[in-house]
């Protein structure tokens, strides 16, 4: 007797290709304009391009280090140390990962068992929810309750029990743009400790801020210990196609760490990660400046989109702006998203795929203004029409 059986995982079914990538694919079928997609349009800093060019003249182009070339390991641990007062060692608590996406799932495999629980603040960044899958755990939800995005600390405090691994902590949060206060992360770490938990603190946004400070939870009492920081260069350095990302941790959790790293992906690009060691060289005077410019573009994005009728908040940092849809008649984000592609020409992310349930979100839509403020003009000149196509649409 023929025995048939599933041929994927249980832990694909529920999978669905990314809603921001298909909004793309989507902008471009279309011939949109791309506020979809946080990947600049804008060129990287000369000098951190001229400086990946050395390296690969240089021949530095077979495996680094598996776990990140001496060079950079060395310019983060100073990175740190300048602008946190981290204390970090290059060789025991440095893994350099093929972008910070690569550095979320490597962590959580590492750190999390079948069966345990990760809390999640939702909306969330889309990878999450399948990186908590893909390690067996289960994602525990927690609002960011607008217009605010703070979270209930009693809802929080509940979330949290004996099943507790680890809770994921994105500041400046994609999509929110909110950065977190000393207050609320005070909060996080009790429960971390309370708990004997692990904050996974996605910081890819810590030098796109706006107001408020960037405080890694790494530097509060009692949580260095019990951190694993994660970052990269692809939002500072404009270098989203270079997959270099990274993660500190203490010496027992980097081990780990390294070791799923390394059955992952090996390493990271080799001459890149020489030229984002260059790259941080560049130090405080490039992060003010990056602030300052992603200010200018979010400005614009939001007046447009205000005057356009789509009463958008206002991010604290990062480089996404949520909207409500409801005003133009849609009570579905993923139609209305379709729509504004087609027949706007701009293109955004239906609010849902940033929820664990679609109905949280489906009255959002999420823009990026990480574009040239010509391209954002001209975003702005098509939303214009928003109300006007949207009750022709309607009759």
């Amino acid at each position: 007797m023929r025995v048939t059986r599933e041929r994927l995982a249980a832990r694909t079914v529920g999978f669905t290709e990314s809603v921001i990538r298909e909004m793309t694919r989507l902008s471009a079928v279309h011939g949109g304009i791309n506020l979809a997609q946080g990947f600049p349009n804008f060129p990287a800093p000369a000098e951190v391009k001229e400086a990946a060019k050395r390296a690969i003249d240089a021949d530095i182009n077979q495996y680094a280090i598996t776990w990140g070339a001496k060079s950079l390991r060395d310019a983060l641990a100073h990175t740190y140390a300048d602008l946190y007062g981290m204390r970090v060692d290059p060789e025991t608590m440095l893994t350099v990962t093929c972008g910070s996406t690569e550095a979320m799932v490597s962590t959580l495999l590492a750190i999390v068992d079948p069966g345990d629980e990760v809390v999640v603040l939702e909306p969330f960044y889309e990878n999450y929810g399948p990186d908590a899958a893909i390690c067996g755990a289960t994602p525990i939800f927690v609002p960011l309750r607008p217009p605010d995005f703070t979270f209930d600390p009693d809802e929080l405090r509940r979330a949290f029990s004996s099943r507790t691994k680890a809770i994921i902590v994105n500041s400046p949060n994609n999509p929110t743009g909110r950065v977190f206060t000393r207050e609320e992360l005070e909060t996080i770490a009790s429960l971390c400790r309370d708990h004997d938990a692990i904050a996974v603190t996605d910081e890819i946004y810590e030098h796109i801020k706006y107001s408020g400070a960037h405080i890694p939870i790494a530097t509060l009492d009692g949580m260095a210990e019990r951190t694993v920081t994660i970052s990269g260069a692809s939002k500072t350095f404009s270098v989203t196609g270079w997959r270099v990302g990274w993660i500190v941790a203490p010496p027992e959790l980097t081990a780990g760490i390294r070791k799923v790293h390394d059955f992952v992906t090996v390493g990271a690009p080799a001459p890149l990660q020489e030229a984002v060691a260059a790259a941080l060289a560049l130090g405080r005077p490039y992060y003010q400046r990056l602030a300052v410019d992603y200010r200018a573009r979010r400005d614009v994005l939001v007046r447009a989109l205000q005057a356009a009728g789509f009463a958008p908040n206002t991010p604290e940092g990062a480089y996404y702006v949520l909207c409500d849809i409801r005003p133009f008649g849609f009570d579905d984000d993923t139609l209305f998203a379709r729509w504004l592609i087609s027949e706007v020409g701009v293109a955004g992310v239906p609010g849902s795929s940033f929820f664990s349930r679609k109905e949280l979100g489906q009255h959002l839509i999420r823009f990026t203004f990480c574009k040239t403020e010509a391209v954002l003009d001209e975003a702005g000149k098509r939303l214009a029409e928003t109300t006007r196509l949207a009750a022709t649409r309607s009759r």
